[in-house]
């Protein structure tokens, strides 16, 4: 933990007002950014002796739409045997978020120094646009391209933004919280057609919610020790 409040403070030292937050969580720095300054700060993190963060090690997407709003109050007691039920719906919730919808995370490694730190910085725009890391790291081409194709950020001066995961012509973006999550439409291979089509989607949407809990092997122990 010294050595990790250490980092942190030779961070703050180095780069000032440039980071707009710095907490530890589970003893690993997490670093907030503003994206004009996020480029010059990851050169530094790479290139500058004291941080030597060689490895880009990922790259995700976040959507905090309706962030900290929980649909369905759960039971407690199911939750601690292993369940989450919903047992009342809430309607009377408010998201508390104050910051922008969409943020990108990176996690860095520093094999010289066997350091960790994870950056965070947020598109304030209605479409998100975010600058490529590509020229720093190169390990951040397929990262960008599947936060690209999962939550529609757009990364500014990647080669070659394009889907990674999603079909050719897929609509969407499948990680968006407003994301339909049986989708939009549906693939089949047609034997008449002799090809793959695509329909709209015949799901019908219902709650994941479990009406009873099994009896399960694996929780005698568990109801062993109620009885107790």
């Amino acid at each position: 933990m010294a050595e990790v409040q250490a980092l942190l403070e030779s961070i703050q030292t180095r780069f000032g007002n440039l980071v707009q937050s710095a907490v530890i969580t589970h003893n690993e720095i997490t670093l907030e950014v503003a994206k004009e300054n996020l480029l010059e700060i990851c050169t530094q993190l790479r290139d500058e002796p004291d941080f030597r963060f060689e490895m880009l090690m990922d790259v995700c997407g976040v959507d905090y739409r309706d962030y900290g709003i929980s649909e369905w109050e759960q039971s407690e007691e199911a939750t601690l045997e292993g369940f989450s039920r919903g047992v009342q719906k809430r309607t009377d919730q408010k998201s508390t978020w104050d910051k922008p919808r969409f943020a990108v995370v990176y996690h860095l490694l520093s094999i010289t120094h066997n350091h960790r730190v994870r950056l965070r910085t947020f598109a304030t725009e209605e479409t998100p646009v975010i600058p490529s890391v590509i020229s720093i790291w190169k390990s951040a081409n397929w990262f960008e391209r599947e936060a690209f194709d999962l939550f529609g950020i757009f990364f500014e001066g990647h080669p070659d933004l394009r889907r990674l995961l999603t079909d050719y012509g897929f609509i969407g973006h499948p990680f968006r919280k407003d994301f339909p999550l049986i989708g939009t439409v549906e693939m089949r291979y047609s034997a008449k057609d002799k090809r793959v089509i695509y329909e709209p989607v015949s799901i019908k949407p219902r709650t994941l919610v479990p009406k009873s809990i099994p009896k399960d092997n694996r929780y005698q122990s568990i109801e062993g020790q109620k009885h107790e």
